[in-house]
């Protein structure tokens, strides 16, 4: 079935762009909708541009589309964005993973930085934990594909994701929703704002998520993948004059939802260790407490200085507490489990100067970052009679400056420069010891006793710098599309293993180096008639890659965060929409990226030396095709407007870990969804039933690979949701 439906969407996707011609002929007059790259504005290189003008590769989702496909919470960007991986975390209900060309973070451990930046309102969140965002009060949201090291900086080595939220509406508003869904889904949303004089507004949000889980634990009772979310969100706008604006809000999440322990894909030893019939059951011991908190503030204040110049101010302060508990072994014995916490805050500042004169604009700016993170885990090994624990923090310092101009060389001709310097300062502190007994460690509440081998004990700093340049060239074919080129580069900061063995690799305390990554691309974005597109070929070069392993060893369990060397990628993007007829429209995206590995060196623990094992490896969630099709039928029903929305989303092979593995990677699959929304005349009611996974697939979106008698074969695989089916009900007042 996967082969028909790749070929479907290319072949959709292709004709798409084939029949424009044919079809221009009888155009109707093209509404403004979030899905025309023409009309559509963007912040991607913080200014008010259209799509179109702008030379990097954007998906641009507004709250129209989100809605009409039935998003629930960003993840759903993976399915409608070519190339990218936007999943939740392995073992985690909040915790966030992304990839976008292939580079991006699979470890979410404090201290280890991700590689896709994450930015609400253009306030950067550091960490990944309680990152998957709900979908609710949001504008649009927009993926930037490739390096983004000057406008965004550091850890934008392969993109990043901006969640624009609402603004304050001049009127007074208020907008109550309520769902029903498949496992005792129910979803209940309000949101408004009252504006208390003519400059001055407030307004939130607040929702509340509840679901019985996709599983059990047959073991404890306890569902398994349920979920437990309340979220909510506060702010105040307000002019005190013309030509100055200040925006304060403030957000916080509360996760009380089961950990998930994940699915054991292959028999072990003993009760309990046998493969559970439903991917989402689970015979682990652990225990089913999970809390993950996040909130955060922010304070931005723009001012005009004159006709010419703006001046922006953001500045914002977030935390993050966890506490979790991971059955490794998925069995009701304690041969691998994993109790753990993190708690971190970050406090941010950035300055931008933006301008705009006849034939030039641009931005300059300077960021701060002071961030501190911190953890501790145990590693419960009960076949060998001990619990390895591990704690640290990573204190961080981040100074940057940049600036990115736009020169318009002629009418149709712009060339576009920028450039960015980043210093990081950081102290790691890492501690890593054995204990006697199967039981927590002191340093997680234990038994208080001395270690019985103290593996790893220091205090290191390290500073780290960057100059991450950017250029484009971009030419107007005529007032509706444009051509471009561009190279640009990311930086990823070095740091400090958390995890890191001294005994086992003793070159952990030296920490490990930034990396980079180097773009080419070429992009042609547009609009012909019926037809709104953005396609591009890119090159990427990846240098100094990091890379996160742990492996079985005598004694416990080694951990490598290595500067294992290089890879290139070369890929291929087409998205857009394409107006079928009055009443029909279709959305598509097609993704392609070839992955290699030049250089991947390894630590050998027996020789003691490292060896370059580039041709036994691969990259690490790159599907080499990606694609989306979804075909949207607008027609007045009972006097209201009816959207009915069909679509499938297509994922090739990939790898969850650098080491391919039969059992654990993931084949090819679809996924197929269905949308039917109702709004009335006066846009006030909206009846909604979303379909998701109609054909029930089952695809691993993680996995944790423990090999060995010594950890009872514990190779465990993390589902996606199963089949669901959800109605709501939206009054506007």
């Amino acid at each position: 079935m996967n082969r028909y439906v790749k070929t479907a969407l290319l072949a959709g996707a292709a004709w798409s762009a084939l029949s424009t011609a044919v079809l221009a002929q009888d155009a109707p007059p093209q509404e403004e909708t979030a899905t025309n790259v023409g009309e559509i504005i963007v912040t991607a290189r913080r200014r008010d541009e259209a799509l179109k003008d702008v030379p990097i590769s954007v998906s641009a989702l507004g709250a129209e589309r989100l809605e009409e496909t039935g998003a629930t919470d960003i993840t759903a960007l993976q399915q409608q964005t070519p190339n990218a991986t936007v999943q939740v975390a392995r073992g985690s209900n909040s915790t966030l993973i992304s990839f976008i060309r292939g580079v991006g973070q699979q470890d979410p451990l404090w201290g280890f930085e991700p590689g896709v930046g994450l930015y609400v309102d253009d306030v950067y969140i550091a960490r990944p934990q309680g990152a998957v965002l709900d979908i609710y009060d949001v504008e649009r949201i927009e993926v930037l594909r490739g390096p983004q090291g000057t406008l965004y900086g550091r850890n934008t080595v392969g993109g990043a994701v901006k969640y624009v939220t609402s603004r304050l509406s001049q009127d007074p508003e208020l907008m109550l929703r309520g769902a029903y869904g498949s496992y005792n889904q129910v979803d209940l949303l309000a949101s408004g704002s009252m504006p208390l004089a003519d400059n001055f507004r407030i307004g939130g949000a607040i929702a509340s998520y509840q679901r019985d889980g996709y599983g059990e634990n047959l073991n404890t009772g306890a569902e398994h993948y349920n979920k437990d979310v309340l979220a909510g969100r506060v702010s105040m706008e307000w002019e005190p004059r013309e030509d100055m604006s200040i925006r304060l809000a403030y957000d916080r999440v509360e996760d009380d939802s089961n950990p998930r322990h994940g699915h054991r894909e292959v028999a072990g030893v003993g009760p309990g260790a046998g493969v559970p019939d439903s991917v989402y059951d689970t015979y682990a011991g652990i225990g089913d407490e999970n809390s993950v908190m996040n909130q955060g503030f922010s304070a931005t204040v723009q001012l005009d200085v004159n006709e010419h110049w703006t001046f922006k101010s953001i500045t914002a302060w977030r935390e993050g507490e966890t506490d979790t508990v991971i059955d490794f072994d998925n069995t009701p014995a304690p041969t691998l489990d994993i109790p753990a916490y993190y708690a971190d805050d970050q406090l941010t500042q950035e300055f931008q100067f933006l301008f705009d004169y006849d034939r030039i604009q641009g931005v300059m700016g300077f960021f701060y970052l002071d961030g501190h993170a911190e953890g501790a885990f145990d590693t419960i090994a009960g076949n060998l009679g001990i619990v390895i624990g591990t704690g640290g923090q990573v204190n961080t310092e981040s100074w940057a400056g940049y600036a990115d101009v736009n020169l318009d060389l002629t009418d149709r001709l712009h060339l576009s420069l920028g450039a960015r310097y980043t210093l990081d300062n950081k102290t790691g502190t890492v501690f890593r010891a054995n204990y006697l007994g199967a039981t927590n460690s002191p340093l997680l509440g234990g038994t208080p006793r001395a270690p019985l081998l103290v593996r790893t004990d220091y205090t290191a700093s390290n500073d780290f710098n960057q100059f991450t340049p950017r250029v484009a060239l971009s030419y107007d074919l005529n007032d509706d599309m444009t051509a471009y080129a561009s190279y640009s580069q990311g930086y990823k900061s070095g740091g400090f293993d958390m995890r890191g063995d001294a005994i086992l690799t003793p070159d952990t305390v030296n920490g490990y180096e930034p990396e980079t990554v180097d773009s080419i691309e070429l992009g042609l974005k547009g609009s012909l008639d019926r037809l709104s597109f953005a396609a591009s070929v890119f090159r990427n070069e990846y240098n100094d890659q990091q890379v996160t392993t742990q492996v079985p060893a005598v004694g416990g369990i080694a951990s490598f965060v290595d500067n294992v060397g290089s890879s290139t990628f070369l890929g291929a993007e087409f998205e857009g929409s394409l107006f079928l007829s009055d009443s029909l429209s279709a959305n598509f995206a097609v993704g392609y990226l070839d992955s290699d590995f030049e250089e991947f060196l390894r630590y050998n623990l027996a020789l003691g030396v490292y060896e370059d094992i580039s041709d036994q490896v691969v990259l690490q969630n790159a599907p080499k095709w990606t694609g989306y099709l979804g075909l949207t039928w607008r027609g007045d029903v009972a006097g209201g407007e009816l959207a009915v929305t069909p679509s499938v989303s297509y994922r090739d092979d990939y790898s969850q870990f650098e080491f391919p593995n039969p059992i654990l990677d993931q084949e090819a699959y679809a996924l197929v969804d269905l949308s039917i929304v109702w709004t009335d005349p006066g846009d006030r009611y909206t009846v909604g039933l979303y379909g998701k996974n109609l054909t029930d697939e089952e695809y691993r979106v993680g996995a944790y690979n423990f090999a060995g008698a010594v950890f009872n074969d514990s190779l465990i695989g993390y589902y996606g949701p199963p089949q669901t089916v959800t109605a709501s009900l939206q009054v506007k007042f």
